[in-house]
């Protein structure tokens, strides 16, 4: 019996440390607007980002956009959905920000202001430290986090979401995804305790902030944003681990590993313990 166990355990071992291994980046985050080409005017007037590509799918009626501040095949960028004759959605409770590093924020938030950007905070140093910082929220109220920093290959450096439970998601994404706890930082004067985490340092590459309030273990997901999508070198083996780790902590698989009809494109998808999802890509 004894003999059997370890027999099974070592497999899974060797495969809880393969996405360690794979070569794993974040791509994509895609979620819902009501006006594609206002959204398109506000990222790249505002922002700075670059429109990549668009296309309009009417068989299906949706047209997307991809924008980012670097080509697709280095840099994260957005994926804009816009669904025909939908024009606001509910972004819930769960999703908080996505965040773009600057070298200077009060120009930016200026820039922002000038063309209609809803500034939330201005800008100014976080309370107790010296990270200048604003918030804005785009035409569809999704907010960004404006952050002060040298320059960075990946100015779009941030998807932060709440989670009910912050050991149990970073050991997900540590176990199912291969990412590395970057930093962890508790403030109970403001009842909150978040997470870095991700494949690089969080001054090259984007990251997750993962969020948790205190006692707060659920929230509403609403229908605007959608997902993020990671690159790895093998969708098969990514969809095996992720269904061991869900047996541990939580989640579900959506879309078992394949190919995606009419193109070479192969996908994964799945859900975190607190219903965040994922699309893994070869």
């Amino acid at each position: 019996m004894a003999e059997e166990a370890a027999k099974a355990v070592e497999p899974n071992v060797e495969l809880l440390e393969w996405p360690k291994k794979d070569k794993r980046r974040l791509l994509h985050a895609v979620y819902r607007v009501g006006d594609l080409e206002r959204t398109i005017k506000f990222y790249t007037e505002g922002f700075g980002m670059k429109l990549l590509r668009q296309r309009d799918i009417p068989e299906e009626k949706y047209s997307n956009a991809f924008l980012g501040f670097g080509p697709e095949e280095s840099n994260f960028v957005v994926e804009l959905t816009y669904n025909y004759g939908v024009t606001s959605y509910d972004i819930g409770t769960g999703f908080g920000h996505f965040a773009i590093a600057t070298e200077d924020v009060y120009k930016l938030v200026e820039k922002l202001r000038a063309i209609g950007g809803n500034i939330t905070r201005e800008p100014g140093p976080v309370k107790g430290g010296t990270s200048v910082i604003a918030f804005v929220k785009d035409p569809d109220g999704y907010i960004f986090e404006l952050i002060q920093r040298g320059p960075t290959p990946e100015p779009l450096c941030q998807v932060m979401l709440r989670v009910g439970d912050l050991d149990r998601s970073i050991k997900f994404y540590e176990k199912a995804l291969g990412m590395k706890l970057l930093r962890k930082i508790d403030r109970p004067e403001h009842k909150y305790t978040l997470a870095m985490v991700g494949y690089d340092d969080e001054y090259k590459t984007t990251v997750l902030e993962l969020t948790y309030n205190y006692g707060v273990t659920e929230y509403t997901k609403g229908n605007a944003y959608a997902q993020v999508a990671i690159g790895t070198d093998d969708v098969y083996k990514s969809g095996e681990v992720v269904n061991l780790v869900i047996q541990e902590l939580g989640g579900k698989i959506t879309r078992q590993p394949g190919p995606i009809p009419g193109i070479n494109t192969k996908i994964t998808s799945f859900l975190d313990p607190d219903g965040w999802k994922t699309v893994s890509f070869l």
